[in-house]
Parts: structure tokens; sequence; C-alpha cells
């Protein structure tokens, strides 16, 4: 409620409606595809309810407009009950045009989300309104903290259960099931689709198809799954090894010590421009001591030749989005902070603030794009591809923690719950 009056006041708005958005249908079928809430409103409200809406009027309690249309084809959403339904007026209502009648029309209304969630209104979402919002919702409370945190041990307990899984055997497709399984929930119910990616596949940053058979030769798995608590997200990724292979498990473990010295400089007034190109000087000494590129570091980031093996940035904000908004503002007001020249993947630019909550996430990649790419050019000599030949089938290394910025050490939400589960057992 503080947040959203500043916000309305500085945009000279008198209240906010924030839909939770509709299904949408798929073209020539009477089905839909997986319905999300907008973010905007799990901001308010931690479920997802199609064709809801929440109303801030400063001074008052916000309401919220809960459908309760009566269909025989789905179940209808109850009232909730739970401890945050009582900070809210819930009225319930019948159809859309029931809905519209719930908001007065003497007032300068503002429509936080997809405006066209309610056509009937022709109200806009102004951008000073959204800058100012974006801006602060990088800054966490120590619920929404908590709530990461809880993701987190979820995520957590099911990356060890699929992490098991493929140590037995399982191929792409089953360790998907084990990790679902663990959680006991469907796909759509996932913050992200899960990555699973084995051998060469991992060399795919995003991959997203599940083979679903076991290949041979296929030793390495890189997963990256995450999960939600009341709709804040957990993104973490792990990289296992089935078959033992020395160099490609010194290069995990390096990769790895890394990846904790860069979560170690989390702290307030922190540039996180600064820890992403750290990032890449420390993966060129971790590439340079595993004898596959010629030069140091510091030569290495100069000539471009880290971004060959890791093309994306350090990490992002996380929060009810897993790449959660406001990573490139500098101010209230829409300004931007550009990413560094040669970095136009990095999603966040911003100094840290204690509240924030970021992914640490480098790895070191054989993307075939990038590598022929690089024997054709200049990087050739830099390279010695006897090392990177041995290494390819096992497509790549992430390994990825969510920190909070606190006003001291960091909290690694991510170590802290994989910690747990091992005093457990």
């Amino acid at each position: 409620m503080d947040r959203t009056e500043a916000a309305l006041a500085g945009a000279g708005c008198d209240g906010l409606i924030i839909p939770a958005g509709q299904p949408v249908a798929m073209p020539f079928d009477d089905q839909h595809y997986s319905f999300r809430a907008s973010p905007w409103y799990r901001w308010w409200v931690p479920q997802a309810d199609p064709g809801a809406c929440v109303v801030v009027e400063p001074g008052r309690a916000p309401r919220l407009l809960l459908p309760q249309s009566e269909d025989f084809w789905h179940m209808p959403r109850e009232v909730p009950r739970d401890g945050w339904a009582h900070q809210f007026r819930i009225c319930p209502v019948r159809s859309s045009r029931e809905l519209v009648q719930h908001i007065p029309p003497d007032r300068r209304w503002a429509v936080l989300g997809d405006a066209k969630a309610l056509p009937e209104l022709g109200i806009s979402s102004p951008p000073a309104l959204v800058h100012h919002l974006e801006y602060d919702r990088a800054i966490k409370t120590a619920y929404e903290i908590s709530c990461i945190r809880s993701a987190n041990t979820r995520a957590a307990r099911a990356h060890r259960a699929a992490g098991q899984a493929f140590l037995e055997g399982a191929g792409e497709f089953d360790v998907h099931l084990a990790y679902c399984r663990a959680l006991r929930e469907r796909e759509s119910e996932l913050p992200y689709d899960n990555i699973v990616a084995i051998g060469r596949h991992a060399a795919v940053l995003h991959y997203q198809l599940l083979d679903r058979g076991v290949r041979p030769g296929t030793g390495s798995l890189l997963l990256d799954a995450g999960a939600s608590a009341r709709g804040y997200a957990a993104d973490i990724s792990r990289t296992h090894l089935r078959t033992p292979n020395p160099e490609m498990a010194a290069l995990i473990a390096a990769l790895d010590r890394l990846q904790q010295d860069l979560c170690a400089r989390i702290r307030p007034a922190q540039d996180y421009v600064e820890i992403h190109l750290q990032a890449h000087l420390g993966i060129g000494a971790v590439l340079r001591d595993a004898g596959l590129i010629r030069v140091d570091g510091p030569a290495a980031v100069v000539s471009g030749l880290t971004s060959v093996f890791f093309p994306h940035g350090v990490g992002h904000l996380l929060g009810l989005q897993v790449h959660d908004v406001g990573g490139l503002l500098a101010d209230r007001h829409g300004a931007l902070r550009p990413r560094p020249d040669g970095h136009p993947y990095l999603r966040l630019t911003r100094r840290l603030e204690a509240g924030f909550v970021v992914t640490i996430e480098p790895g070191i990649y054989f993307i075939e794009t990038l590598l022929a790419r690089a024997a054709g050019g200049t990087l050739r000599t830099l390279i010695d591809w006897s090392r990177v030949d041995a290494l390819r089938d096992f497509g790549g290394i992430r390994i990825e923690d969510d920190v909070v910025v606190t006003t001291t050490a960091p909290e690694n939400l991510t170590r802290a719950a994989f910690s747990a589960l091992d005093a457990a057992h």
C-alpha cells in the first residue's frame, strides 16, 4: 500500500486497478493455454484467479473483485479465508459487467498490467506509475524473502531427486518427471520450463526439449529448474556427472569455487556490472588453468575470448518473475543504466541494495556456433582445440544460487537449502 500510494501520487492518479488477466483461447479449439496470473496481481494476491481484479485506493482497504460465475464446466474459485485475505474487502462478482460496476467512474484510475483485460474501462498504464513500481519492486520485504527462501527449500529437494534419477540412469524426460514428482506439481505450476540437458544439449542455454530415451555416452546433466512459494520463484542450476571424468570434474569444481566467490561479493552499493565483469575474469582464469585457452584471464576478457565460453549475463533479479522487473532502471522515472559494451545479455545493471534477491550463475559451455566463429577468426590460436574436443560431449556447466543482499554478509538461500537437506539426512 505504501509503495502504491507513493507511485499513484507521483503519477497524478486516484486509484489503481490490477487485473489478474484472462486465459488465452487456443485457436480452432475450445481449450485455453495454461493460465498464469499477472505478476502485479500476484504481488497482492498469492493465487491465480482468472478474470479477478485488485482495486487500490489510498486510505481504504484494497478490494478483491473475485469472479464466482455459475459455470458447470469448471469448479469455481472458493472465497479465500487465509490470513492474507483478511486484509481485503472481498467482493464476489458474477460477470465482467458486474465487476465494472464496482469501479466508480469519478476517479482518475490507472491499470497496472494488461489493460486489455478490462476493455470496458478504456484505462491505460501510465509509464510514470509503472517505472516507479518496477524500480521499487527490486527491494523485497521480509515476507517476500521468506517466500523465496521457501521456494528454494522446495526446489533443492526436487533437484536432489532429479539428480539421483540421473545418476541411476534416467534420461531427460524421466529426470524431469522425477523433479515434478518431488515437488508434487504439474508442469504448468513451475515458475519456468525446466531445462534438463544431458550431454551436448547443455550447450543450448535454454534447451527446451526432453529426450524420451537414454543415449549412450551422455555422462553429464545440466539441470536448471525452480519452484514457487506463494507466487515467488526459486531459480537453481546444478551440473552432475554420471560417468567419471577427471577433467570435467575439475572444471565443475573450479567453476563452483568461482561461483561461491562471486556470491560472497553481494553487498549493498556493490555495482552488479562489476560482479559480471569479475565473473568473466574468473572464468578466464578457470579456462587457462584447465588448459582450454592459452592466455590469462585479463587477456581473455579484453579479446572477447571469455564470451565464447560464457555468453550470457552472470545473473538477474529474482522475485515474482524469474527474471524480475527493474533490472536496468537507473531511477524511478524510467531512465536506464546501460549494459557494458560487449555484454548484451546482462539483465541487471543496478547497484545492489539491501533487500535485493539476485541470482549468481556463471557458466562454461562448448557451443558449436560460437566455437566455429572463434575457429574462423583471430581467436583461433588462443584456444587449445584438442582440450575443447575432449570436453565437447559434455555440453557445458552452469551453477546458480539465489542470494539476498543484506546490510551485512549475503544470505545464500540456495546453499542453505541444500545444507538443510544434508543435515536432515
